[in-house]
């Protein structure tokens, strides 16, 4: 495995030790942002800890967390990290363990590996898109994880069974997306079953076969988004940009998204 990408992981799997110390700790105080979304300091201490093994790279970060560049500054990367240090703030504050750690590689606009880390599962996932694999696997807490990864095992999308799994969230399946469902099941002469499932871990079910489809028909920003898509393109399926209808881009003027869809329904 490349080093970097080791990097990448190790800075996944610390930032979620932090996360879970403070999870396990009732006190944690939760503030608004300017959009009404939640931040903890659970957000705040992984970004730290993530930024401290991404800076030496030399190669810039876009977190939701660090202050944000003007597309000036950075619309001539050849490559930056794109960073979500906690996916699932609302879920962390439930204490559903429903929030993952997002780190993905993206180059010319493209993500080329990501990482969605699951700390209170101590499950990891990764896709090298060049190498167009996707792994999955569990990092037991004090283990070496570079001798744990060669036990990882390779992860696929599924055929789709005699229903079709949607996987949503629980806070944004609006008439957008019913109505798709509902498209759905006029298109395929199937029945629809809903899946709900917090933070990045849509599109983890995608890839490893535990849904068919992730409509994604409400806002969301490239954080959210990168190292999900890396990990679903690397077992050979898209995340449509809607509004396009080709891959999602990322580093863009507006790091707001598009709606989108990721499907392994051809």
């Amino acid at each position: 495995m490349k080093e970097i990408y080791k990097t990448t992981i190790k800075a996944a799997i610390e930032g979620g030790k932090k996360i879970m110390e403070i999870y396990e700790n009732e006190d944690f105080q939760v503030e608004n942002k300017e959009d009404d979304s939640p931040l903890t300091i659970a957000d705040k201490k992984a970004n730290d800890i993530i930024n401290e093994h991404l800076v030496p790279t030399g190669i810039p970060i876009i977190s939701e967390e660090n202050k944000q560049l003007d597309f000036l500054e950075r619309k001539n990367w050849k490559e930056c990290w794109i960073v979500d240090p906690l996916d699932g703030t609302k879920e962390f504050i439930k204490k559903n363990g429903e929030f993952t750690v997002n780190i993905a590689l993206v180059k010319e606009n493209q993500p080329v590996f990501g990482v969605i880390y699951v700390p209170a599962k101590n499950e990891l996932y990764f896709g090298d898109v060049l190498e167009q694999k996707s792994l999955k696997g569990t990092i037991p807490d004090g283990k070496d994880f570079e001798a744990e990864i060669s036990e990882f095992k390779a992860i696929e999308p599924s055929k789709v069974g005699e229903k079709i799994k949607v996987v949503g969230s629980r806070s944004h399946m609006n008439q957008d997306t019913l109505d798709y469902i509902d498209e759905l099941k006029s298109k395929y002469n199937k029945e629809v079953e809903i899946v709900s499932k917090g933070s990045s871990l849509k599109f983890c079910l995608v890839a490893e076969g535990e849904a068919d489809v992730y409509p994604r028909f409400a806002p969301t920003m490239e954080w959210d988004t990168a190292a999900g898509q890396a990990i679903c393109e690397a077992v050979g399926l898209k995340v449509i940009d809607k509004n396009t209808g080709s891959s999602m881009r990322y580093n863009r003027e507006n790091l707001l998204n598009n709606y989108f869809l990721v499907s392994n329904l051809g």
